[in-house]
């Protein structure tokens, strides 16, 4: 019976996040029962050909770029695949109509391969959408389960939410990105000779997209509301650090969040949600 493989195919989605991201981990365990296999349905598949384009040096990552994406075409037209990743998310592209969202997200993997530098900021607003608002729209279509005035109102926020999320990403990652794959995401920004009125800009913007974002979280079903707020809290959690870290220690060491401090915020997070304080 395939339902048997579906089974086998989602629990290798649920493997990867668990064992990639902690922190998201964490907050897919606080969604309802009823879309949390989704978003690991969605994880999953952004996260393979995220390691393609930036872990597999050393390996023909272009080919394997193109293979992947071959191989989720022909998923979609046949609605299965051995490859366990790409059959689960088929299912939640089908369900939840995602097939023009997938398009700017593969684009902007591709642009990885290549692009080392982003000195305008239109090109760094095309890679920031494609890369992780639509993650982020992937995600509100499955939270207000297809409805399209609802997702229609809560778009704006949720393309915030994945902003703010990839440029705290881009920060707490920059000695990786800068060392490894030479990329520099912040237009006109040396990070070489990182000031601090430039850190502070970046947190600025950050915490604009983060004020939006949160007028979002505000509405979502309540199916999705704690989930999301608690992903909220801690990447807030991890800008207020990064805004405490001196410009010079970005290139020293990778910014993060103990685990204490995540079960932490968890803890308080959740005290919020039930004091009804997420206001």
């Amino acid at each position: 019976m395939k339902a048997l493989f579906d089974v086998a195919s989602l629990e290798c989605s649920k493997k990867i996040t668990n064992t990639y991201s902690t922190s998201f981990s964490l907050a897919i365990k606080m969604l309802a029962p009823e879309i949390r296999d989704d978003i690991y349905a969605i994880y999953g598949f952004v996260r393979c050909a995220d390691e393609i384009v930036d872990s597999f040096e050393g390996y023909e990552q272009e080919l394997l770029l193109n293979e992947f994406e071959a191989e989720y075409e022909k998923t979609l037209e046949r609605k299965i695949s051995l490859n366990p990743v790409l059959n689960a998310f088929q299912s939640v592209v089908h369900q939840y109509d995602l097939k023009d969202l997938v398009v700017p997200f593969l684009e902007s993997m591709r642009m990885d391969l290549t692009k080392k530098e982003y000195t305008s900021i239109a090109e760094y607003e095309d890679y920031i959408y494609g890369s992780a608002d639509v993650v982020g729209l992937m995600c509100l279509k499955v939270f207000v389960k297809g409805d399209e005035q609802r997702y229609e109102a809560l778009k704006t926020s949720a393309m915030k939410l994945g902003s703010a999320f990839q440029k705290v990403n881009f920060l707490r990652d920059l000695k990786y990105d800068y060392e490894n794959l030479g990329r520099v995401y912040f237009p006109g920004v040396d990070f070489n000779a990182l000031t601090e009125a430039n850190k502070k800009k970046i947190v600025a913007e950050i915490n604009a997209d983060f004020e939006v974002a949160y007028k979002g979280i505000l509405q979502l079903p309540v199916e999705a509301k704690f989930g999301v707020y608690t992903a909220f809290r801690y990447y807030k959690s991890l800008l207020k650090k990064i805004g405490q870290t001196q410009p010079n220690e970005f290139l020293r060491k990778r910014i993060r969040v103990s685990d204490p401090l995540k079960l932490l915020i968890l803890g308080k997070s959740y005290l919020r949600y039930q004091l009804n304080l997420i206001v």
